[in-house]
């Protein structure tokens, strides 16, 4: 890559569009090298593990040079685009007066560096930055292998001659959330093992291996074994009878969440089967209500609402486990989450204190929350602090689910499909609209009982919504 020595010459750093985010990905440039550009100006969109952001140029001047094409996983905090800033301003870092709010600070004081998501704010805490690659590395650092697999640039370049006391130090090894606790439990150093899984990922059968004393029999044959059994798929495929898609970006993100709250997390699912067949009335007369006029009225919508009174009723589902210090957090408002299917993969945005919102307040939260995620521009901040989550499988056909928690949070509701089915209604067999719900919980801190009335609360409102006028 070309250094700028000039003095005018400006680099604009991948800033943390989210909160402790440590790369992203360049989806699309907005404009090239000659162009120019004013303070504010969108010049790129990246994709981060949890939403596309659109980045804006911190100052104004003639675009020198693009760091990375498109499709590129860059770090936070790598200069990613070069200026050369009309005037002739200083290269040299901003003063905080001159500093616009998305650049980065000095990278001599990491505690200070403010990068943030356009239009949200400086974050309040500081964020730990990755190791850089760079040849004065040493191969030892666990961080150099790590990052450049990630990156997709190939295998770092390094100097033993460059190394130092301080760039010896080892960073925290890669591994997930069920393995760490496994290496717990086992009394495994992390720090000793050595990863064969993907991009110098720790796995089970590494914390296993590293659990057996030595007095043990090596497990050679599982060893060598175990790399030909992975390498056969690759050795023999055929493109044009598969197609390979890299994991990246939202689906990767969602992919280590949901393994990791899965195996974290003890599920227990209850399911109830409901008629809904007044909540589907009601949901035809408030189309007619001027109050609900062009906002978004549906059945999810009374569905919602019944979750929030349930909860208002049973407090305690609203809550999380403190694994650090063996604690029930309660939570005092709801962030009721919605899980949505995009193009990128499941993201699962909330609602901020649905707790507060009256109906027609609801409706157009949700409205507004689904036309964000079709869109693709669902911002971090909206996918954070969630208490509590409805998926709704109905819209695709199918009568019910096993949700997996999102993690951090101790419930999430599964709603079906609502079909006519013949139900016994008041000593007779009729032809009613039926669901099927499904509620997963925490059973560390939702024991049957709790997780029963809830389940029961929500069912007993779609059949009678009335009971939202009564209970609320």
């Amino acid at each position: 890559m070309t250094t700028m020595t000039e003095a005018s010459v400006r680099e604009f750093k991948m800033p943390d569009v989210g909160e402790g985010l440590t790369e992203a990905e360049i989806l699309k440039w907005y404009v090239k090298a000659g162009d120019t550009v004013t303070d504010g100006q969108v010049v790129c969109e990246v994709e981060t593990a949890k939403a596309a952001v659109e980045l804006p140029i911190p100052y104004d001047g003639v675009v020198r040079e693009l760091r990375f094409p498109e499709g590129t996983t860059v770090d936070v905090g790598t200069a990613i685009i070069a200026v050369d800033v009309a005037g002739g301003a200083p290269a040299a870092p901003e003063t905080p007066a001159e500093a616009p709010v998305a650049s980065a600070a000095p990278e001599k004081k990491p505690e200070g560096r403010q990068p943030v998501l356009v239009g949200y704010g400086v974050a309040a805490s500081s964020t730990k930055r990755r190791p850089r690659k760079g040849p004065e590395v040493p191969v030892q650092q666990a961080s150099v292998a790590i990052q450049t697999e990630l990156n997709g640039h190939g295998p770092a370049t390094t100097s033993p001659a460059a190394a130092s006391p301080a760039a010896t130090v080892q960073p925290r090894p890669l591994a997930k959330p069920p393995v760490r606790k496994l290496a717990k439990d086992l009394g495994v150093d992390l720090t000793t093992v050595i990863p064969s899984g993907p991009d110098g990922i720790i796995t089970r059968e590494d914390v296993h291996a590293a659990a057996i004393p030595a007095e043990a029999p090596a497990p050679e044959p599982v060893v060598t074994q175990a790399p030909v059994t992975a390498l056969a798929p690759t050795a023999s495929y055929d493109a044009a009878r598969e197609t390979r898609v890299p994991v990246k970006g939202v689906r990767k993100a969602t992919a280590a969440a949901m393994v990791g709250s899965a195996f974290t997390a003890p599920h227990v699912t209850e399911f109830v089967t409901v008629d809904v067949t007044r909540t589907l009335k009601l949901v035809e007369e408030l189309k007619q209500d001027k109050d609900l006029q062009g906002l978004r009225v549906n059945p999810l919508l009374l569905i919602a609402k019944a979750l929030l009174v349930a909860i208002k009723r049973n407090p305690d589902i609203n809550a999380s486990w403190d694994e650090a210090n063996q604690e029930i957090v309660l939570k005092h408002y709801v962030n009721l989450g919605i899980a949505a299917a995009t193009p990128r993969g499941l993201i699962v945005p909330n609602i901020k204190d649905a707790h507060t919102k009256t109906l027609p307040q609801l409706a157009e939260s949700l409205g507004e929350l689904v036309a964000t995620a079709k869109e693709g521009r669902t911002s971090p901040a909206a996918m954070q602090g969630g208490t509590v989550t409805i998926t709704n499988v109905g819209v695709f056909g199918v009568d019910t689910g096993t949700p997996i928690l999102p993690p951090g949070e101790a419930a999430i509701l599964a709603v079906g499909a609502i079909k006519l089915q013949p139900w016994v209604h008041k000593g007779k067999v009729k032809p009613r609209q039926v669901t099927t719900l499904a509620l997963s919980f925490d059973h560390r801190l939702v024991d049957g009982e709790l997780g029963s009335k809830v389940l029961a609360d929500v069912a007993a409102i779609l059949e009678q919504p009335k009971k939202l006028i009564t209970w609320a």
